[in-house]
């Protein structure tokens, strides 16, 4: 066989959605039409491309480089024939972000590989907001979220691609009965007031009451809380409640964050981007920046890291 673009769109739409059977929902196939292309690139390569495991795919090693090479060439593909006149012009980037601990990390980057570039930032909480200006013209690039079965929809003059799927943990009081558990069951926070963030549009809440029911139980008092993160910290350090959180989250003092067993809650950081203004070097500098940011935000964050080495020690990984 001879690799075409729709083969690398396969392998991209697999490492963005962490699973074969969710990339080929996002790409109108069936899961074994995709797991089948899957193999016969594979055999192609001479190499895995993805480690299977419990709760999804993971590229390897090699495949991460392939991805990175297949992004490369598709973002390339997609530019043929377009030309940004908007950047042309004012050399200026509008950015949309949602709540992500990635963000100053990312435009630092830019900053620093595109010092022509100015970066204009707007922040937007919700995800199909962020959408909604990207249609408009309004902005050029966002930074947004979504969760696994229900990735962001977009008409075609918005392009996006995965930067990390990361899983949901909980902060607790340092005084919690569960503090001293390396994970927490969600059931066991059922008596628990929690402090939980407004519809974001892409999925959130909805998302959260759905593992609290499929846990058996519906949160008895919810506070809703849109705010400073530092000020949310300081309410669960009283014991206020707890809430679900980052977990690239830095702690401050009285309160711990913990996994949750079998990780019931996930969260995509998508970077979003109209093709008729962003050249495809301004898309591979945020895209790359973002990796990179989030690799810092997890190197900071040995609660995370404790959990991967668990988890992919558990897979075989």
């Amino acid at each position: 066989m001879e690799l075409e673009l729709r083969h690398l769109r396969v392998l991209c739409a697999i490492a963005d959605a962490g699973s074969v059977g969710r990339a080929a929902a996002q790409l109108g196939y069936s899961q074994p039409a995709v797991s089948t292309q899957l193999r016969r690139i594979e055999r192609h390569l001479g190499e895995p491309l993805f480690e299977r495991g419990t709760s999804g795919v993971r590229p390897t090693r090699y495949g991460a480089e392939v991805v990175a090479q297949a992004r490369d060439v598709l973002t390339r593909a997609d530019a043929i024939g377009h030309r940004p006149p908007a950047l042309c012009e004012s050399r200026t980037l509008r950015v949309a972000a949602t709540n992500s601990p990635m963000l100053s990390g990312t435009v630092s980057r830019v900053r620093a590989r595109l010092p022509e570039l100015s970066v204009a930032l707007t922040s937007v909480y919700a995800s199909s907001r962020i959408v909604e200006l990207l249609e408009e013209g309004a902005v050029d690039a966002a930074i947004a979220a979504d969760y696994p079965g229900m990735e962001l929809r977009h008409s075609d003059a918005v392009r996006h691609r995965g930067i990390v799927t990361e899983p949901t943990f909980v902060a607790l009081p340092s005084r919690h009965r569960l503090r001293q558990c390396a994970q927490v069951q969600l059931a066991d926070l059922a008596e628990d007031a929690w402090f939980v963030t407004p519809d974001d549009g892409a999925g959130w809440p909805g998302v959260f009451y759905d593992a609290c029911a499929a846990a058996g139980f519906t949160p008895v008092t919810v506070h809703e809380f849109l705010g400073d993160q530092t000020q949310l910290q300081s309410m669960i350090a009283d014991g206020l409640g707890v809430s679900l959180v980052q977990p690239t989250l830095r702690p401050i003092p009285h309160v711990v964050v913990r996994p949750l067993v079998g990780s019931p809650l996930w969260c995509r950081y998508v970077l979003a981007w109209r093709p008729d203004t962003v050249t495809a070097e301004v898309v591979e500098a945020l895209s790359q920046s973002a990796t990179a940011a989030y690799r810092e935000l997890v190197a900071q964050a040995p609660h995370l890291r404790a959990w991967a080495s668990r988890t992919w020690s558990a897979t075989g990984a």
